[in-house]
């Protein structure tokens, strides 16, 4: 093999390692004042401040008559119950990071974890 398709190759897999090992040490980086924006219908109608000593459901009815059951526990929220067909809502696991968010395509549900800003931030 030519050396400068060797160096290329080196150079590519270097940059994919590394970009992996981003990705990993950013995921593991915790967020600080969590809150977890409940979007129904692509407006946020509730943001809650994720506590660890909070337990507590409710409720979301969405445009449309779709409802899914919200459920905040031990710092994390999840959907314990939804009236959609395919239940991926409530099958996705519990999320307290900004890493993935919850979503449940019928009812138009989408929860999203964003850091807090403080409120002398200025911004």
């Amino acid at each position: 093999m030519n050396k400068k398709k060797i160096i290329c190759i080196g150079i590519i897999a270097g940059l994919f390692f590394l970009s992996l090992l981003m990705s990993l040490l950013i995921g593991s980086i915790p967020i600080h004042n969590p809150v977890a924006c409940i979007y129904s219908d692509g407006e946020l109608i509730r943001t809650i401040e994720l506590n660890e000593n909070d337990d507590y459901s409710f409720e979301v009815i969405s445009e449309n008559g779709g409802s899914n059951t919200i459920c905040v526990k031990g710092g994390k929220i999840s959907v314990s119950h939804a009236d959609c067909p395919d239940k991926i809502c409530v099958n996705t696991a519990a999320i307290s990071d900004g890493l993935q968010p919850i979503v449940c395509v019928p009812n138009r549900l989408v929860i999203r974890i964003e850091t807090k800003k403080p409120e002398n931030s200025g911004d």
